[in-house]
C-alpha cells in the first residue's frame, strides 16, 4: 500500500509499482481509494501481487510505503506481523493532533491505543507500536538521496527533486523485496517516455534507492518478489478503460456524458482515443468489417460533453434514432436525471446503452466510494412500464464482453440497456490476458438500410410482428417518413389513445422480455461456480465476485464447501434456472454491497424463495476476500446473526 495527500502523485506511484510488477510477469490487482475533493485529503492505493490468479483485495498489508504522516497514522496498524513500513524519518516528531484531515473518531481510537501502550501521539509513537507488533520499520532519508541524484544531473531545486519522492518510495519498496532493478528502471522510462531527461533522472533515483536499501538493510526483509516468465502479451488495465475499449470495438460511435465521478474517466479515455484504427481485415466475422471497408480502416467516435445528464441521455437516444450505436455513462445522481429520457426510449423502442457506475448514495452520497445501492432503481427508473435490460458484470473480463452484449441486446430487442459497473470495478486495476476479438459478434437486429414498405410515404416503424420486434430504419432513410412521439401511438407512430391499440402496444413492448428470456443463452445470464452440492450456496452480483471466489478457495482448504450463483443479466431475470439451483441448496447466503440486500428481494419476488441469511456492507469500501472468508465461516459454524454487516475499511 502507498498513501499520501490527494494530488501528490499517489495514483501515479501505485501505477508505477503495479506496472513494474506486471512487466515482470506477475499477476496484479489494484484498489484505489480517494476522497471526493481535488487536493488535500488522504488517498491510498493498495496493490496485490501474486504468481497465481488474483481476483480481489485483502485487508492486511505486507508493505506500507509513504512520504507523509497521515498515511502512517491511518495505516501503520494494518501492517501484518513481519511486514514492513518504509517512511521518511523527518516525520518522527509529527503529532497526531497536527493532522487536521483525520476524522475525530479515528483520532480518538489512535489516541486510546497509544495511551494504553504508554506511547506519545506522534509518528514515532505509532511506529513504535507497530514495531512491538512485529512490524519491521525502515527509515529512508528521501531528501538526502534526492540531492545526490540532483547533483548528478545539475538539478539543485528541492521542490523539483521532490517530484521524485513517489519514485523513491516505490523503488525502496522493490529494493527491499530484492526485485530486479532493471525491470523497475524500464518501467520508469516507459512512465516518462515523453520526457527523456525526466525519465533518466527518475531511473537514477531508482538506482540510488536500491543502493541505499542494499547498503543499509540488505537481506533484512524475508519477503521476496521474483519476475516470472509468461507466454504472450498481457494487458494491465483499469475498469473504466476496459468499458471504453469494448465500446469502440462494439461499434459505438456516439458517447455522451456530463462529468461525474467515477464515470467520467471512461468518457475522457474515449475523448483521448477518439480516432480508431479499424482492423485491416474484411472477413465477415470481423465486427468492424463493413465500417472498415467504408472508412478505409480509419474510424472515429464522437464524444460529447453535454450541459447536463438530461441532455446526455436524450442526445444518445437521438443517435439511436439516427441508426448510430450510442451510449451514455453516468453515476447515481446523473442517472436520476435520465429517468424521463429512458421512458421516451422505452415508448419508442429506441436502442440506447447506459453505463451506470454505481456509487454510494442517496443524493450526492459518497461520490468516490463504493456501493451497490442502485439495482432497484435501475430496474424501475421511469414512470409507467416499459422493457429494459439490466446487466451487472463481476470482473473486468466480463465488463469487456458484457459491454459488447449490451449493444447487441439493445439493437436486437430495441430497448434501453443499463449496464451496471460498480465503483469497485471502475477503479480496479489488474492484469488480464488479451481480449479475444474473435468472440465479439455484432448483431444489429432487424435493421433496414432501405424502406420498401411505406404506406402513403410513411414507414410503419411499429409494425405488428410475431415477435413484437419491428423492422427499424434510421431517421432520414430513403423511402418513408419515421414518426416518433412520447405519447402512445399506432403502427405508424401517430398518437392514439384507443384502448385496443394501447393493449396491443403494451403487449408488444413488454413481450420482448419474454422473447429475450427464451433466446438469450443461460451462460450469458448466470455464472455458477463450485460443486453442485455444497454446505453453503452464495448468491450475489457485481464486483463481489472476486472476493467470493477467493474466499471459496480458502474455505475449501478448511473442509467447507461453497458454491456461488452470480446473476449477470438481472432483467429479464433467469427465474427458472435460479429457482432450480436454489431449490437444491442446503443454506443460502445473499452477499451484497447495500443495506437492504436488493438482489435478494428480487430473487424472492421472481422465485418465491426466501433467503434469510445476509452478508452486507455499505460503508463505502468494497468487500475483501478476508472479510467474506470470516463471515462465511461464522455462518457455517452457526455463529452469525441473520444480517451480518461487514465494516472493514479506512
Amino acid at each position: 500500500m502507498i498513501g499520501g495527500v490527494q494530488g501528490s502523485g499517489v495514483d501515479t506511484s501505485a501505477q508505477f509499482f503495479a506496472k513494474a510488477a506486471a512487466a515482470g510477469g506477475l499477476q496484479v490487482f489494484g484498489k484505489r481509494e480517494y476522497y471526493s475533493n481535488i487536493k488535500g485529503e488522504h488517498s491510498y492505493f493498495q496493490v496485490r501481487v501474486s504468481k497465481g490468479t488474483i481476483r480481489s483485495h485483502v485487508d492486511t498489508v505486507d508493505m506500507l510505503a509513504t512520504f507523509e504522516e497521515e498515511t502512517i497514522f491511518r495505516h501503520a496498524l494494518e501492517v501484518r506481523k513481519e511486514g514492513a513500513i518504509i517512511y521518511d524519518p523527518d516525520l518522527d516528531p509529527k503529532r497526531l493532533d497536527q493532522v487536521p484531515t483525520i476524522e475525530s473518531n479515528v483520532r480518538s481510537v489512535l489516541n486510546a491505543e497509544l495511551s494504553k501502550a504508554g506511547l506519545s501521539a506522534d509518528v514515532k509513537g505509532i511506529l513504535e507500536l507497530a514495531r512491538r507488533r512485529g512490524v519491521h520499520i525502515y527509515p529512508v532519508p528521501y531528501n538526502e538521496i534526492l540531492k545526490e541524484v540532483g547533483a548528478k544531473h545539475g538539478e539543485t531545486s528541492l521542490s523539483t527533486l521532490q517530484r521524485m519522492l513517489n519514485t523513491m518510495a516505490v523503488a525502496a519498496s522493490f529494493a527491499l523485496l530484492s526485485y530486479d532493478e532493471n525491470v523497475v528502471k524500464d518501467a520508469v522510462r516507459k512512465q516518462f517516455k515523453s520526457k527523456p531527461k525526466v525519465a533518466e533522472m527518475n531511473a537514477d533515483a531508482v538506482g540510488a534507492a536500491y543502493d541505499y536499501m542494499e547498503e543499509k538493510y540488505g537481506g533484512s526483509f524475508s519477503f521476496r518478489l521474483t519476475p516470472e516468465k509468461v507466454e504472450g502479451p498481457r494487458l494491465f488495465v483499469r475498469g473504466n478503460t476496459v468499458v471504453a475499449m469494448a465500446k469502440e470495438l462494439a461499434g459505438c460511435r456516439l458517447q455522451t456524458y456530463y462529468p461525474i465521478t467515477p464515470a467520467s474517466d471512461e468518457s475522457e479515455f474515449l475523448e483521448s482515443h477518439s480516432e480508431i484504427e479499424l482492423d485491416g481485415h474484411t472477413a465477415h466475422e470481423n465486427p468492424q468489417a463493413a465500417e472498415n471497408i467504408a472508412l478505409k480502416a480509419k474510424g472515429s467516435i464522437a464524444v460529447v460533453q453535454s450541459e447536463d445528464e438530461i441532455a446526455a441521455v436524450t442526445m444518445a437516444i437521438g443517435g439511436g434514432l439516427a441508426g448510430v450505436r450510442s451510449s451514455t455513462s453516468t453515476s447515481g445522481p446523473g442517472f436520476s436525471l435520465m429517468a424521463e429520457g429512458l421512458g421516451y426510449a422505452g415508448m419508442n423502442e429506441v436502442p440506447v446503452v447506459v453505463t451506470l457506475y454505481s456509487r454510494g448514495g442517496p443524493s450526492t452520497g459518497l461520490p468516490t466510494r463504493h456501493e451497490q445501492g442502485d439495482l432497484r432503481f435501475a430496474l424501475y427508473a421511469g414512470h409507467g412500464e416499459f422493457p429494459r435490460f439490466v446487466m451487472a458484470s463481476g470482473d473486468l473480463e466480463e465488463v469487456f464482453y458484457d459491454t459488447v452484449r449490451s449493444f447487441n441486446y439493445s439493437e436486437k430487442y430495441q430497448t434501453p440497456v443499463i449496464h451496471i459497473v460498480d465503483k469497485a470495478l471502475a477503479n480496479s486495476d489488474c492484469t488480464l490476458g488479451m481480449f479475444d476479438v474473435n468472440r465479439v459478434k455484432i448483431d444489429r437486429g432487424d435493421f433496414l438500410k432501405e424502406i420498401t414498405t411505406a404506406v402513403n410515404g410513411e414507414f410503419k416503424r411499429f409494425l405488428h410482428t410475431p415477435t413484437g420486434v419491428s423492422p427499424r430504419a434510421p431517421l432520414g432513410t430513403k423511402g418513408g417518413i419515421n414518426w416518433y412521439t412520447g405519447d402512445e401511438h399506432d403502427e405508424l407512430g401517430h398518437i392514439s389513445e384507443d384502448p385496443v391499440n394501447r393493449d396491443y402496444m403494451m403487449d408488444k413492448r413488454m413481450g420482448k422480455l419474454d422473447l429475450a428470456d427464451r433466446e438469450i443463452p443461460i451462460a450469458e445470464r448466470v455464472n455458477f461456480f463450485g460443486p453442485e452440492n455444497a454446505d453453503i450456496t452464495v448468491i450475489s452480483w457485481g464486483s463481489t465476485k472476486g472476493a467470493i471466489l477467493d474466499a471459496m478457495e480458502w474455505l475449501k482448504s478448511d473442509g467447507i464447501s461453497v458454491n456461488f450463483i452470480q446473476i449477470r443479466l438481472i432483467n429479464p431475470f433467469p427465474t427458472e434456472y435460479v429457482a432450480k439451483l436454489l431449490s437444491k441448496a442446503r443454506k443460502i447466503v445473499g452477499v451484497e454491497m447495500n443495506f437492504s440486500a436488493q438482489l435478494v428481494g428480487v430473487v424472492r419476488e421472481k422465485t418465491c424463495i426466501p433467503i434469510e441469511q445476509l452478508v452486507v456492507k455499505y460503508n463505502g469500501r468494497p468487500m475483501s476476500a478476508e472479510e467474506l472468508y470470516d463471515a462465511l465461516k461464522m455462518i457455517h459454524e452457526g455463529k452469525a446473526p441473520k444480517k451480518l454487516v461487514l465494516k472493514h475499511g479506512a
